[in-house]
């Protein structure tokens, strides 16, 4: 593994762009339910890192592109290692919504 890749954080807005034109893919953060309702990314789902086993009220299939984020990008990080276990086969971490430029929504 290249070191500078290791250090290197997810871009939040290339990602949220990612979802928005990739056919059923879900986009989740993975916050508590307050942060989610003090400003979130807009069609997003609120699945907090404690409660992922919920992911399946989203979606039914292990192959549903996943896009995942929190606030700085470290629970998105361990919901997308979790996630994976669980047998989902697409998922990405986008990092946080502190570093998003983009609109949000509360």
């Amino acid at each position: 593994m290249d070191w500078m890749n290791f250090f290197k954080t997810p871009d939040s807005v290339q990602g949220v762009d990612e979802y928005r034109h990739t056919h059923g893919a879900v986009l989740l953060d993975v916050r508590t339910p307050g942060e989610y309702h003090q400003g979130h990314i807009p069609g997003s789902k609120n699945v907090p890192l404690s409660s992922l086993d919920l992911v399946s009220h989203f979606t039914e299939h292990l192959d549903a592109p996943l896009f995942v984020y929190c606030h700085s990008g470290a629970r998105s990080r361990q919901a997308t290692n979790i996630l994976q276990r669980m047998g989902y086969r697409n998922v990405k971490n986008i990092g946080g919504i502190a570093a998003y430029k983009g609109k949000v929504e509360s």
